[in-house]
């Protein structure tokens, strides 16, 4: 570059601050076009879609103030080193390590805490129940029960998937789910209300 940037002093211990207009040009024309990209690796690394926008939000926050104090060349490595570290912070602060997240458990530089045996043993054997009594569920009321809880659909998803009407996923949704409530209880699947 070899405009010199504009700097003034912000407070008596504040340090440079870049000129606000000489940020905000460098943040549109190195950030923003980055944004396609970012919004990838967000999507690829972190597990809560729902989440994504926000994430990049605060990426954008955090690249402009630090720029503020001296504006990073080259940006897109710096702009990809704060996505990072935000996931890093993120999976620490919420004290979850969730695969897609971090390929390496050892790049987070936290001790990842394994159940006890007896534990691992009771929650495969639990899981193994539970798989059980799925499979004795009529056919159409095991096809929505799966649909609803594990992959996460809605009654009017699983109606336009399987083409049934949104009173019947619902009607098949609840014998499902108190046959599988008996099962898990000692009972047979017709017994009680």
């Amino acid at each position: 570059m070899a405009e010199t940037p504009n700097i003034s002093i912000a407070g008596e211990n504040a340090g440079p601050v870049m000129a606000e207009s000489d940020v905000n040009a460098w943040f549109v024309r190195e950030v923003l076009p980055l944004e396609k990209i970012l919004m990838q690796f967000l999507r690829h690394h972190w597990p809560n879609q729902g989440e994504i926008e926000d994430l990049r939000q605060e990426v954008y926050v955090r690249v402009h103030e630090a720029a503020q104090k001296k504006i990073p060349e080259p940006a897109k490595p710096f702009v990809f080193t704060v996505a990072r570290n935000l996931l890093i912070n993120r999976v620490r602060r919420e004290q979850i390590v969730p695969i897609e997240a971090v390929a390496d458990l050892d790049e987070l530089g936290i001790a990842v805490e394994a159940p006890a045996p007896d534990r691992a043993a009771i929650a495969r054997d639990e899981l193994r129940r539970l798989q059980a009594a799925i499979d004795r569920l009529p056919p159409r009321a095991r096809e929505v029960v799966i649909l609803a809880r594990i992959e996460g659909m809605t009654g009017r998803e699983i109606a336009q998937r399987l083409g049934l009407a949104e009173a019947t996923v619902s009607e098949h949704m609840t014998s499902g789910l108190r046959a599988l409530a008996n099962m898990l209880n000692g009972e047979e699947p017709g017994a009680g209300a």
